[in-house]
């Protein structure tokens, strides 16, 4: 499997101008290294905006789903270092899923991710997961595409954390995740406005209303990374 793991967080949220670097300061020398720490944890990457807008796109790849709910990530998410819970209130518009990943196909990372928030139709998923992991196994292969991905939003049963109550209550979470990786950007926009376009997906089987973002790599981590 390509992805490090059967588990996953995907989580998305903008940032202000003001706020950004001393984010990005703390994302890449606090908060990675802390995660990476966490048994379970293999690798997380952050992704800015490709337009160069406020959003990020995060991804943390865990050995297994019950990493999800296990004593070491529960631990940092109860007990969030003076300088998380400064940074917490900043992260606006947050959407936040656990996951278990479906479909893993190609190399992991690459310059540029697309990813589409989607959710499918009653009666729909076993097609919509069809056609995506077909498109998936396709899209690995294809000039300036490295990998495709599918994860699946399933909350662990777990308690509100103090990171969440510091971000204002529990996180909104997209459903399904799909997400291709590629080396060349152009490629990706390609995608988003055909195959993996409304009319496409609904015909396969997902609801109207997908959310599709575009993101270059910004920093990455993985658990041997960590001193």
């Amino acid at each position: 499997m390509a992805l490090l793991g059967q588990g996953a967080v995907a989580m998305w949220w903008d940032i202000a101008p003001a706020f950004r670097a001393e984010f990005e300061d703390w994302h890449t020398h606090e908060h990675f290294p802390e995660r990476m720490a966490i048994p379970g944890f293999h690798r997380g990457s952050r992704w800015s905006a490709a337009d160069g807008g406020e959003g990020f796109f995060v991804l943390y790849e865990l050995e297994a789903y019950e990493t999800l709910a296990s004593p070491g990530y529960l631990g940092r998410l109860n007990a969030p270092t003076l300088w998380s819970a400064k940074m917490m209130p900043h992260h606006r518009h947050m959407v936040r899923s656990q996951c278990r990943v479906l479909e893993s196909f190609g190399g992991a990372l690459s310059r540029h991710a697309l990813t589409v928030r989607l959710s499918p139709s009653e009666g729909a998923a076993e097609r919509l997961r069809d056609q995506l992991r077909t498109q998936a196994n396709a899209f690995r292969s294809r000039p300036g595409i490295s990998a495709a991905h599918l994860l699946v939003h399933q909350a662990p049963k777990i308690e509100t954390t103090t990171e969440q109550k510091i971000r204002g209550g529990p996180d909104p979470a997209a459903d399904w995740i799909f997400i291709v990786c590629g080396y060349d950007l152009a490629s990706l926009q390609a995608l988003a406005g055909t195959e993996l376009s409304d009319a496409v997906l609904t015909g396969a089987g997902a609801k109207i209303g997908a959310v599709r973002g575009l993101y270059a790599l910004s920093h990455t981590n993985t658990a041997t990374d960590v001193d």
